[in-house]
């Protein structure tokens, strides 16, 4: 009996955690369908209530193979691309829906193109910090000098369920960083109170980097 339940726990570490992902429940398919499912969906904005509830929750994992992440996906870069105010990066929540879904813009790959990621997780943040300025789409006239990780390790699934991992670097780990912190229900308005009570070291030589200092305690 003990080795069955050994074996039976071995099968369950062993799947994805994909795999334990819900399909997207009713509101959420209302959403994704509502209107003409060719144009794009609407930017979520602080500015409201409701709104403001979504963009500072967390959000839930998505199961790569529900058939309505090509429209969800689709219509969020149609979102992110609006011509009146065209962005580098979205997340699930910036149109409504709490689940870990973002397209972000590879600068650090040839044609710099948008590409979709599934799932994100950040594993590894290094201690080498960078500032540089940041707005959000779903943030009216607001930007600031945001302190961020100059490199991260992402953990992903792709579009076709494959599960990956890489270490990114320079200004596209600093969108990564932003758009996953929308995914747990955080705004880069928050980061920058919470950088307010930091103090930093500055790297001689390079203005933009620095890492924190940190004291010792009595």
């Amino acid at each position: 009996m003990r080795t069955f339940f050994l074996a039976l726990l071995g099968i369950i570490i062993s799947i994805p955690a994909c795999s334990f992902a819900q399909r997207f429940n009713a509101s959420e398919k209302s959403i994704i369908l509502s209107g003409d499912t060719a144009t794009m969906l609407r930017v979520t904005q602080i500015t409201e209530a409701q709104e403001l509830k979504v963009l500072t929750s967390v959000s839930a994992d998505i199961n790569p193979k529900d058939p309505l992440i090509k429209v969800l996906a689709r219509r969020m870069y149609l979102a992110m691309r609006d011509v009146r105010r065209p962005g580098i990066g979205i997340a699930g929540p910036q149109v409504g829906i709490n689940r870990n879904i973002i397209w972000v813009k590879r600068y650090d790959k040839e044609g710099e193109p948008f590409e979709l990621y599934l799932n994100p997780k950040i594993t590894w943040r290094s201690e080498l910090l960078r500032k540089g300025q940041e707005g959000c789409l779903s943030i009216p006239d607001a930007i600031g000098d945001v302190v961020r990780h100059h490199s991260i390790r992402l953990k992903y699934t792709d579009q076709s369920g494959q599960e990956k991992e890489e270490i990114i670097e320079g200004f596209t780990a600093v969108i990564f960083q932003h758009e996953t912190d929308h995914l747990n229900g955080i705004l880069f308005t928050e980061r920058l109170k919470e950088q307010e009570g930091k103090a930093y070291y500055s790297l001689a030589g390079q203005l933009d980097f620095m890492t924190e200092k940190r004291y010792s305690r009595p």
